[in-house]
């Protein structure tokens, strides 16, 4: 499984176009180097980026929870999949967002910020991430409530 760690800052360029860290697409499976699936996070100023595998093991344990013949279920499905979008990755390890997608998550200026989830990545304004992480005594305290619960 890959293990995307670490915290690594980047610039996009006018058109756009960002470098994932290459210590990212190392962890790429052979197979999957050259796109990924983006989707504007449901409740932070981020994108998540994944891995192909990865986006189709989410999607179907999301569906494997509704039921497809209520139309709410239905809708939530269809939004959910109809924000992702597929990003090729270039020949120099570069994916291209969209200035609508950057503007969306507050990125006014070029330089980014790549979070490693795990089995996947946030794409972060650097100053919407500063202001969204805990501070040192909420992160201990609610890492240690977390780890305690069997």
């Amino acid at each position: 499984m890959s293990t995307f760690i670490g915290k690594y800052e980047a610039k996009a360029d006018v058109k756009g176009r960002i470098f994932i860290p290459s210590a990212y697409r190392k962890l790429l499976p052979d197979g999957e180097k050259e796109r990924v699936v983006m989707r504007r996070d449901a409740e932070n100023d981020c994108l998540i980026i994944f891995p192909e595998h990865v986006w189709n093991e989410k999607v179907e344990n999301f569906k494997s929870k509704l039921d497809e013949w209520n139309p709410v279920d239905q809708l939530l499905l269809m939004q959910f999949v109809s924000d992702a979008e597929w990003l090729d990755i270039d020949s120099q390890g570069r994916i291209l967002i969209s200035k609508k997608n950057l503007q969306a998550i507050g990125i006014e200026n070029p330089d980014v910020l790549f979070v490693g989830m795990i089995d996947r990545f946030a794409v972060w304004s650097k100053s919407k991430y500063e202001q969204a992480r805990m501070s040192s005594s909420d992160f201990a305290a609610l890492l240690k409530e977390r780890m305690l619960k069997q």
